[in-house]
Parts: structure tokens; C-alpha cells; sequence
């Protein structure tokens, strides 16, 4: 693993090469795998899974609250502290220092954890969407965690969940919160156009088809930002069904490009992280392929979209 720099302040668009930080990468998205998964356990079944995600917080990644009987409790990363953080609302609370260790450890404490806490909880014992899925508690080949690198991670999902979140205000139909899928270990926001969409075909790597036919069920444009696809991981803008002339598109800015083997618009994070004004070319970034996207598709963009400044001036 190599050594992991940051250009700007720790407030700014942090640098972080994605071969900087594999083994940290792939320990990090098993263990919010299983923290997901304590949330799939507990949470009702919201429309395209947004009941499993987890969101980003002022310190790191958490799950929100999750009901449990008449209660609730949430589980937090916490990449300032380096502490995963377990509290339940009677008042519980357990801590896991997020330090070098196998995954199967991280399994069995945050499992023994819940169990001391009165939230006894089974979960499905392997990840979802990658090859190989070694099974989480006989997973001792994922053990490395640098904390710099987590950090920095962490700091790249802020600065994307502010400009996504603005992005969110722009639309007045249906679109998911600004979440973190821990299947693929990325930040995404979704808009839908309120028409169905083709039965999707599945194929994801252990993950059971009827859950990608779930999760796009309905017409949609999707971005987001994921540690892949770019020497700093990388922007992304799909949409399903894709319509005629989408690839085709021009997007901005000029170093975003169709990317045939991920079937979605790429913009590397570098682009926007280098950026004289890197909100304005993330959000030309996003604008841009969603129109591409919704005009193609023959979207009713006057009735879902608004003006996220249209009280802007009035008194309260």
C-alpha cells in the first residue's frame, strides 16, 4: 500500500489515489457491508432498497436511526475519532476502535456488540456485489485499516454530498436521498421520471436478480461518486432504461466521457478536486448528463423540476 497525500486543506477537496489505498478500500467496504446489513435487518422495506444505505455525517457514516421495538439505535463510523460508534435510545452505547483487524473480527464485535445491547441481530453472512464473497466471519484475507486514508475518504464523500445535495434541491418528482450504497461502496442520488422501466436484468456478482428488478423498477437517472473509475476515483451519470442518443450526448465539463464498459457518463474526481471552481464543474457535470438523459427520454422536466431558490428574498 502506498503512501496517501492530500493537496488541500482538510475543509477543501482532499487528493487520494485510488491505488494508494486498496487494502484499506476493500477492509472498509466489508465492514460497511455489515453494518448495512445490521440496518436491512431491522428497517421496513422502502422502494429501491433506500432503507439499507447509509448516509454521510459530520463525522464519517452512519445509518441513521433504526427502529427496534418501540425504540430506535444507529451505528455511526467515525473517521475523526477512528471509532465505530453503537447507540441505542434507552441510553446504550458501545464503541469498536476502527484500527487493523480481520473482518472477521470486525463481524463478531459488532455483532456482540448489538447483543450486549439488547439488539440481537442476524445478517447475511457474505457480501453482495463483488467476486470473491468469502463469507464475513471466515474473512481474515481484509484486515488492513489506515486511518489517514479512511479520513480522507470520508472527506472526498463530504465535499460530493454537498454539491449532490444541491443537485437533490433542483427537482420536485420523486428522487432518492443523497445515500451510500454499500453494495458498491458509492454515493448516489437517483431521479425518477414517474413512468415504469423494463424488467432489469440482473447479473450483479452474488446478489440475487430480484433485487437489482427492485431497485430499478421505475425509469431513472442516477449519479454519484465512487472510489473507481479514475486515478482519484470518479463522478458518474447513468440512466435505465438508457435512452437512444444518450452515449452520444455532449455533457460538460469537456473531460467528462461515455464510458461504454460501465454503460454511464465518467468524470474523474481529479477533474473537479483541480478545479478553479470544482461545486461549478461538478454541477455542470451533473446538470448536463441528467438533461441528457431527460430530454432524450422524453421527461416532463417542466412539471419535476423547481427552482431551489424560489423563496430566496422573502421574509420569515
Amino acid at each position: 500500500m502506498g503512501t496517501t497525500h492530500t493537496s488541500r486543506t482538510a475543509t477543501g477537496w482532499p487528493q487520494l489515489r485510488v491505488a494508494d489505498w486498496t487494502d484499506t478500500r476493500e477492509t472498509l467496504h466489508m465492514w460497511t457491508q455489515i453494518v448495512g446489513k445490521v440496518r436491512l435487518a431491522h428497517a421496513p422495506l422502502l422502494n429501491h432498497w433506500w432503507q439499507v444505505t447509509l448516509y454521510v455525517s459530520p463525522r464519517g457514516l452512519t445509518t441513521s436511526a433504526v427502529p427496534h421495538g418501540t425504540g430506535a439505535f444507529d451505528i455511526e463510523f467515525d473517521f475523526l475519532d477512528h471509532t465505530l460508534h453503537l447507540r441505542t435510545s434507552d441510553g446504550g452505547i458501545r464503541r469498536i476502535t476502527l484500527e487493523s483487524m480481520p473482518v472477521a473480527d470486525f463481524h463478531a464485535r459488532v455483532l456482540r456488540a448489538l447483543e450486549e445491547l439488547d439488539v440481537p441481530t442476524t445478517i447475511q453472512g457474505h457480501p453482495n456485489e463483488i467476486e470473491p464473497a468469502i463469507p464475513f466471519a471466515e474473512d481474515y484475507r481484509h484486515h488492513t485499516y489506515d486511518p489517514r486514508a479512511a479520513q480522507l475518504f470520508w472527506r472526498q464523500l463530504l465535499q460530493a454530498n454537498r454539491v449532490l445535495g444541491e443537485f437533490r434541491s433542483a427537482f420536485a418528482g420523486k428522487v432518492s436521498p443523497v445515500h451510500f450504497f454499500w453494495g458498491a461502496m458509492d454515493l448516489a442520488c437517483t431521479r425518477f421520471s414517474g413512468r415504469g422501466a423494463p424488467r432489469h436484468p440482473g447479473g450483479a456478482p452474488n446478489c440475487g436478480d430480484w433485487v437489482m428488478v427492485e431497485g430499478y423498477s421505475h425509469e431513472l437517472s442516477s449519479c454519484g461518486f465512487w472510489p473507481g473509475g479514475g486515478d482519484e476515483g470518479a463522478f458518474y451519470s447513468y440512466a435505465y432504461p438508457e435512452p437512444e442518443g444518450f452515449a452520444d450526448a455532449p455533457v460538460a465539463p469537456s473531460e467528462a466521457f461515455y464510458s461504454p464498459e460501465n454503460g454511464q457518463f465518467l468524470l474523474p474526481y481529479e477533474t473537479v478536486r483541480s478545479a478553479d471552481d470544482p461545486d461549478r464543474t461538478l454541477s455542470r457535470f451533473l446538470h448536463s448528463t441528467y438533461e441528457a438523459a431527460a430530454d432524450r427520454a422524453g421527461w416532463d422536466r417542466a412539471a419535476l423540476e423547481i427552482d431551489p431558490e424560489r423563496w430566496e428574498g422573502k421574509t420569515r
